[in-house]
């Protein structure tokens, strides 16, 4: 099951549309739900719109619905008419209510008592588990959706082996369609030496060398400030990341177009988010170089701010744009595309930037230990897939060395010119 806003619905593969007066909700808030692994849900009749709709931020007059995005009015009013009493402001713009998922759920007993449901719980084995997978991938569920679904159902299973219903989790036994790794392909010391020559010549060059040198997600480093570096101790501590944008409709979903652009869209999440786990949040070295391109950054933005003038947002970013607002995830990816092709490098995501510094880091001999604090991973598991390519670059380092050394005269050949 996945759900999603208005604007995914192209993205969507027959999705389910529920409105709140489907379901005795007095708002008109649309989410669109795709099912899979055999689960089906049927299409509600959608009733005509009839009770008005106050303004998003404006109060809500009695008989009224309220729109309870962006930056609507009247927590307490939401609460009641969403069902959700616990839900802060913040939770409240983002949250399905419990209307919704309540009918989702008795379509989803309904699809699970045939597939799992005639088994005691007991009884229930691995292979029920499998082919119940089985099943979703014949439906078309991605890989990585039905372990999601593993993951969740080995969770609640541990539960009640803890709670003493069953002995052992049959979900722990089964096998879950394995994902299919994605190529690490780092890029060569040449190629970081031209991308930094292309870079120079860029605005917020120092980005560029944060991604090649550290490795930082693009999330992390768009969410800097420069409150956390600490230049003369040359120390960068990683505290939150940078959220790409989700909107609304200002307009009460009238205008026609995708929420994104509303000529009246309202921002619905958060522009950065604390890293959650303790893995990510971290302290990281800076090379003495780095440390010099980010003072030189630093100059470069005051004379940014000073020419801004009364037009400069001091909201204190590492990376800003001209007017000190925090850099959109999406002009980061559009900026980084344009150096690849200033630098004549070979097309490649911004993800491959982390790649080349984790791969040269294990290269160099730091222990996995070490790489994994740096890069903020929580298991060994990343590390583990750099190995056959660390290995390859050590074998190839190991035979340069062995026929530097113990080449007989005149026979080495430089493998770098042929000569």
């Amino acid at each position: 099951m996945m759900e999603n806003v208005g604007g995914a619905v192209p993205k969507l593969r027959g999705p389910v549309m529920l409105c709140g007066p489907m379901l005795g909700v007095d708002t008109y808030r649309h989410r669109f739900f795709e099912t899979g692994g055999g689960l089906t849900l049927a299409q509600p009749d959608h009733p005509v719109h009839l009770v008005p709709q106050a303004k998003m931020g404006r109060l809500v007059p009695p008989g009224w619905y309220g729109q309870f995005v962006g930056s609507f009015s009247g927590v307490g009013l939401a609460r009641k008419v969403l069902g959700v009493p616990w839900m802060n402001r913040d939770g409240i713009r983002e949250c399905i209510p419990p209307a919704y998922t309540e009918h989702i759920g008795r379509a989803a007993l309904t699809h699970l008592i045939p597939a799992l449901g005639a088994h005691r719980l007991d009884k229930l084995g691995p292979e029920h588990n499998e082919r119940f997978y089985g099943r979703m991938q014949t439906d078309g569920r991605r890989a990585g959706t039905i372990r999601q679904i593993h993951r969740t159902f080995r969770t609640v299973l541990n539960e009640a082996v803890r709670r003493g219903h069953i002995t052992r989790n049959p979900v722990q036994l089964a096998k879950a369609p394995r994902i299919s790794e994605e190529e690490i392909e780092p890029y060569t010391v040449e190629e970081v030496q031209q991308l930094s020559r292309a870079a120079d010549d860029r605005r917020n060059s120092a980005r560029w060398a944060v991604a090649l040198a550290l490795g930082l997600r693009q999330g992390e480093a768009l969410g800097l400030k420069w409150t956390d570096v600490d230049l003369d101790r040359g120390v960068l501590m990683v505290r939150r990341s940078r959220r790409r944008s989700r909107y609304a409709h200002g307009c009460g979903d009238t205008c026609g177009r995708k929420a994104g652009y509303c000529p009246q869209r309202q921002r619905t999440n958060p522009e950065t988010a604390d890293t959650k786990s303790r893995a990510g949040r971290r302290a990281v070295g800076l090379p003495s170089q780095l440390v010099d391109l980010l003072r030189t950054h630093l100059a470069k933005q005051q004379a940014e701010r000073t020419e801004a003038g009364a037009d400069w947002t001091d909201e204190g970013w590492l990376f800003a744009t001209p007017t000190g607002r925090g850099a959109s995830p999406r002009t980061d990816y559009d900026d980084w595309k344009e150096l690849l092709d200033d630098a004549k490098v070979r097309d490649g995501r911004l993800h491959d930037a982390r790649h080349t510094a984790a791969t040269v880091l294990l290269i160099l001999g730091v222990s996995e230990r070490a790489v994994m604090g740096l890069m903020g991973w929580s298991t060994t598991a990343m590390a583990a897939r750099y190995q056959h390519m660390v290995d390859s670059v050590r074998s190839d380092v190991a035979r340069q060395v062995d026929g530097l050394i113990w080449s007989t005269d005149g026979d080495y050949e430089n493998p770098s010119t042929g000569e």
